[in-house]
């Protein structure tokens, strides 16, 4: 890889851990629901006028935006809401990559690697440690909902899978159309149809600009700039090549709530975290015993060399 493109490739993760604090500062204002729903509409406006049809089946862009965006964000922001720290929030969301190996397996019936199976093994355990560890300080619910929301960005790579865009940033945008409606839903069931549009109202306050600047770098810096050079990125270079540098996400994410929000994570936490980081990676690249055993003789394809999970891990 290139140096430049090397840099380009360490600031997405950068832009992409930094999200999550963005995330933080706007749910300090807003109801999450709503938040969720805000934070996609500002994105499907431009996208509905600008943007072409991504030229992908429409079920496959409904499951995506149901699965990615909207049971994602959804399950994501209440966990913050309701205590879930910001930089073990960013960590736990990497489950997402063992979920789609597995949902992979069960409805596309795709097999496990050698690799793929320590792999996920290995994120069991270190979700397990953390979980555990949570439930010691009767903080284990909003672990849990981050692992549903993992579990529903794997369904949204399950539909990422089936609808192979040609563009995968026109697909991503697109995305975002599907779930300011349901969110927006979601939102007046459970806060009140009052409770977002009451937020609107008081947004002059200082929470309320705080909020609109992590509006701002959620969807220009995160979104826009950080999909459109991770995009680029993949379309230069082998997925396998690119796709680990995700794996920074969780580091900055953590390293950036403890200098700014001064989140301290449990030593339990830190080695659960690396242990949870191996085993994405372990499950996520292909070794040479999983050559091995496809035979000396069988040429390499496109699957091999660029696992699923690394080309789909488009991140927030």
């Amino acid at each position: 890889m290139a140096r430049r493109d090397l840099f380009t490739a360490l600031l997405v993760a950068v832009l992409w851990g930094c999200n999550f604090l963005a995330i933080h500062a706007l749910l300090g204002h807003f109801p999450p629901l709503f938040a969720g729903a805000l934070r996609f509409a500002v994105i499907a406006v431009p996208t509905v006028l600008f943007v072409p049809w991504p030229k992908v089946k429409l079920r496959y862009l409904l499951g995506y935006g149901l699965g990615f965006g909207t049971g994602q964000f959804a399950f994501l922001f209440i966990a913050m809401d309701n205590g879930m720290p910001t930089g073990l929030a960013s960590l736990v969301l990497q489950a997402s990559a063992p979920f789609t190996v597995l949902l992979g397996a069960v409805f596309l019936r795709e097999k496990f690697t050698v690799r793929q199976t320590v792999g996920i093994t290995v994120a069991i355990a270190a979700m397990v440690m953390i979980a555990a560890q949570r439930a010691e300080h009767a903080a284990l619910m909003p672990v849990l909902l981050t692992l549903m929301a993992a579990l529903s960005w794997a369904v949204g790579n399950l539909s990422t899978r089936r609808a192979q865009p040609s563009n995968a940033l026109h697909f991503t945008l697109w995305m975002s159309v599907v779930p300011p409606l349901p969110m927006l839903a979601l939102s007046a069931a459970v806060e009140g149809p009052g409770a977002g549009w009451t937020a609107l109202t008081t947004v002059s306050s200082t929470s309320g600009w705080t909020a609109l600047a992590g509006l701002a770098y959620i969807v220009l810096l995160g979104t826009v700039a950080g999909s459109g050079l991770w995009t680029m990125l993949m379309q230069k270079y082998p997925a396998g090549r690119v796709a680990p540098f995700s794996l920074l996400v969780p580091v900055v994410g953590m390293s950036a709530a403890f200098v700014f929000l001064g989140e301290r994570p449990h030593i339990v936490e830190i080695v659960a975290g690396v242990v949870l980081v191996a085993g994405v990676l372990l499950g996520s690249t292909t070794g040479s015993l999983d050559r091995r055993q496809r035979g000396p003789d069988r040429d390499l394809t496109a699957e091999d060399v660029e696992p699923p999970v690394l080309r789909e891990r488009l991140v927030q």
